[in-house]
């Protein structure tokens, strides 16, 4: 009889043709002070990426890239939409492929705060095209693959969201969008070419998270990031989900937890996720596939070496999970 393999954080995981050495990935930390006032990428942002590639995480997820100018989150934020940016960009990947590294660059537009009933089809229509073109210079730039930003109250959160969604067009299916951009798009995703979505879990309820989760699954998504949508009103500010007691880590995690139980496809927890112990918990307990470490990369950008030798003194003295 076959004995299972442990796997562990520091196990290597596949998405299609390609390998990832381990199971942490760096989420989209958007990081204004490294990015040229015109959206531009800097030499100080390419620098800080080879050094997390150099830091031996298992993927990054670039930071949001805009696809229209006027979709911005802010003045400085990375621009995709035109060709101009396919030269910064490129330096991006290239330093992470130099370094064995798997490298997503996330896609967005930062939507509307008045919502998106008073948002003409004609201009949805546009939009969807703005991103089409995106999806073509992103593969151009050498990437590994794509995550669609649908999560965070941004325009394709909104989209997907009941509480903002009231459409009677087309775009009142709440997944159209997300569906025609896939489709529209499938000819770029070879074997070698990943498609993901970060969702959020919560749109505005845990269960319209798994009903999100299983149509992008069904469309041809490779890979689920969960993180968190517009929230249901009658929550919290610091809690927008039903968790139970008993849970050790983040709400949010929760969700990409439930998630993970509907889905075929790899899932991506993420969100306050700090210590190897944390990390480690999820994958050792076969909860999620893939670990976001974010802010903590920031403050150690070595942070894998560190969570190694976290990972041994623990196994070594007999350390328990949480």
């Amino acid at each position: 009889m076959r004995i299972k393999e442990e796997v562990n954080l520091f196990t290597e995981f596949k998405i299609k043709g390609i390998s990832l050495k381990n199971r942490v990935v760096l989420p989209p930390m958007v990081r204004f002070s490294l990015i040229d006032k015109d959206g531009l990428v800097t030499d100080g942002l390419v620098k800080w990426y080879e050094e997390i590639a150099l830091g031996g995480v298992g993927m990054i997820i670039l930071e949001a890239c805009c696809v229209a100018e006027n979709a911005k989150l802010r003045d400085n934020q990375i621009g995709i939409w035109n060709d101009s940016f396919i030269e910064g960009l490129s330096k991006i990947a290239d330093v992470c492929k130099k370094h064995k590294t798997p490298t997503l660059i996330q896609l967005h537009h930062a939507g509307f705060k008045e919502g998106i009933a008073a948002v003409s089809e004609e201009k949805l229509d546009g939009i969807l095209e703005e991103f089409i073109a995106a999806f073509h210079r992103a593969k151009k730039c050498g990437f590994d693959g794509i995550e669609i930003h649908g999560a965070h109250t941004y325009l394709i959160s909104q989209l997907h969201s009941k509480l903002w969604n009231k459409r009677t067009d087309k775009y009142g299916d709440r997944l159209y969008f997300t569906r025609e951009l896939i489709k529209r798009t499938k000819d770029i995703f070879d074997d070698n070419f990943i498609l993901g979505i970060r969702i959020g879990g919560n749109e505005p309820t845990l269960e319209e998270g798994i009903y999100i989760a299983k149509e992008v699954e069904k469309a041809g998504v490779d890979l689920i990031h969960v993180s968190s949508g517009v929230p249901d009103p009658s929550f919290k500010q610091d809690r927008k989900i039903e968790v139970p007691a008993d849970f050790p880590l983040d709400w949010v995690v929760y969700l990409g937890v439930e998630i993970k139980k509907h889905v075929k496809i790899p899932v991506i927890a993420v969100r306050a996720i700090k210590k190897e112990v944390e990390a480690s918990y999820l994958i050792e307990n076969d909860l999620v596939d893939l670990v976001a470490v974010g802010r903590a990369m920031i403050s150690r950008p070595h942070w894998m070496s560190w969570a190694k030798k976290k990972y041994k003194f623990r196994k070594n003295t007999g350390g328990k999970l949480l």
